[in-house]
């Protein structure tokens, strides 16, 4: 049984992103998030907000390139349309609240309330999980076994300023397929 969303307590909100397949490699131009040296020559993971991504470097991103088992994932308006969907479906089930939602053609950002303080990389897992879920239903499998690259962002939203802050971002998307927001319900739909 789940909970009407005017009876949930919201104790933490998220802003997720993350990528479709094959579309921001390791090394790109635009930085990435991966590892890299830190001071002492350790490989160290650099994904913490705030710290700068790795920088780029272009043979890394041609040999990824030559790696990939398919050509990159770039998403249409049909399959956005399907994955916003599954988010408020997805949503519901778990209890959590839907703020905003941004599905360009080669990435995604959802903000989202959640009651609790459970682990973010699990609402990212189950997002992404139950969105690939309904792709595959209606387009099936696609050749790399995947719609996304493995994991993505999860930012901690800690006052109202950095939840705005977030829908503001959203909002402003470039070329984006669908823009959705809790209070102005569709702003864009391609």
């Amino acid at each position: 049984m789940t909970t009407p969303l005017n009876f949930i307590t919201i104790d933490r909100h998220w802003f997720l992103t993350w990528t479709t397949y094959g579309t921001w490699l390791p090394g790109d131009q635009r930085g990435f998030v991966g590892r890299r040296p830190d001071e002492l020559g350790r490989n160290v993971r650099q994904n913490k907000y705030g710290t700068p991504a790795v920088a780029p470097n272009g043979r890394l991103r041609n040999f990824v390139r030559s790696n990939l088992k398919a050509p990159p994932i770039v998403l249409d308006s049909d399959q956005a349309a399907e994955l916003f969907k599954q988010f408020e479906e997805t949503a519901r089930i778990r209890g959590w609240l839907l703020i905003a939602v941004g599905i360009m053609p080669t990435h995604i950002h959802i903000v989202v309330g959640v009651p609790g303080d459970p682990d973010p990389d699990k609402i990212l897992t189950d997002f992404k999980a139950y969105g690939s879920g309904r792709l595959n239903k209606k387009w099936g499998k696609p050749t790399s076994d995947t719609w996304w690259t493995t994991g993505g962002s999860t930012r901690k939203l800690p006052d109202d300023h950095s939840v705005e802050a977030a829908i503001q971002y959203i909002r402003e998307q470039q070329n984006p397929l669908l823009i959705w927001t809790r209070e102005e319900g569709l702003l864009s739909l391609k």
